[in-house]
């Protein structure tokens, strides 16, 4: 059995769990960019080495006949010095076993949706086996926005490093050679189709260029422009955004879009919530209620 979290909000023929194969680390400075350490250090407190702990938390979402997975964390395949710097804290296959609790194996998922390829939400994409990249989900379809992957290969010296082409390319290609890739374009669109809707994304600039936020009627899933209830703050932005500017703007948008439908917000890295409602107030957003993270690789969400 998997705990269960109840949310005040319409029901859904969809069923939407929580998945965290792992946790990791990065810098407190870099996660908060100019907000001095004083400040951010009261609510998301440093190690001795001024890493703060952060969730790899994806979505997956059960419709019918589809099974749905949103980003897949930073995989077990980095070597013990990468692991050791961002102190990745997970077991061998932590993504299949998450799916076990929820008694799903990853031949179950139907479509995969990578909303950036950055190495912490994309590292889950494969496995080594017998010191060769290989895929973790062959039966399902793979989603990625054309642009973003065309600038992947083509970043800028300051976010270079994010990207690890030679563990995700072999990928990418293989889904290519199975007709499982599909290519999404423009500031926004259709994912997929549901029982009932669509599964839609937007697009933000900031952190990443054409970065891809799923959304259906009841969440948005906010990646790395608001990984933590923290960052719902306007000026509290990442150092590690390439366009800190863009960034407040794109907030700015999102947060009135996402006020105006109603949606919950998931953190792809609280450590603390998985998630949070909003409030307005003269123009300005802020966090309405956040809800807890469960101790559990796989826990049921209920909108």
């Amino acid at each position: 059995m998997f705990p269960i979290k109840k949310v005040e909000s319409m029901q859904c023929k969809r069923e939407y769990f929580c998945l965290e194969p792992a946790k990791f680390r990065l810098d407190g400075g870099a996660m908060y960019g100019i907000i001095p350490r004083p400040l951010w250090n009261k609510v998301h407190p440093s190690d001795e080495e001024n890493r703060i702990d952060l969730a790899l938390r994806l979505i997956l979402i059960k419709d019918g006949d589809k099974v749905i997975l949103i980003d897949t964390g930073i995989g077990d395949h980095n070597p013990d010095k990468f692991n050791q710097r961002f102190d990745v804290r997970s077991k061998k296959k932590p993504l299949a076993l998450a799916l076990a609790e929820i008694e799903l194996t990853p031949d179950d998922v139907t479509d995969l949706i990578l909303s950036h390829l950055h190495f912490d939400h994309i590292g889950g994409i494969g496995e080594l086996v017998d010191e060769k990249m290989q895929p973790v989900f062959k039966k399902a379809r793979c989603h990625i926005h054309r642009d973003h992957y065309e600038y992947a290969h083509a970043p800028t010296d300051r976010d270079a490093g994010s990207f690890h082409t030679k563990n995700f390319d072999p990928i990418v290609k293989w889904y290519e050679e199975q007709g499982l890739m599909q290519w999404h374009q423009g500031e926004e669109g259709e994912i997929l189709e549901l029982s009932s809707g669509a599964l839609n994304f937007k697009c933000s600039h900031g952190h990443t260029p054409f970065l891809m936020h799923p959304y259906d009627e009841n969440f948005i899933y906010l990646a790395d422009l608001i990984p933590t209830s923290n960052h719902v703050h306007i000026p509290w932005v990442m150092g590690y955004d390439i366009s800190p500017g863009v960034t407040t703007k794109d907030k700015k948008e999102f947060l009135k879009f996402i006020y105006e439908r109603n949606l919950t917000m998931i953190y792809e890295h609280d450590p603390k919530f998985w998630g949070g409602k909003l409030q307005e107030e003269n123009g300005q957003y802020s966090c309405q209620k956040n809800f807890d993270q469960i101790d559990s690789m796989a826990y049921k969400l209920e909108f």
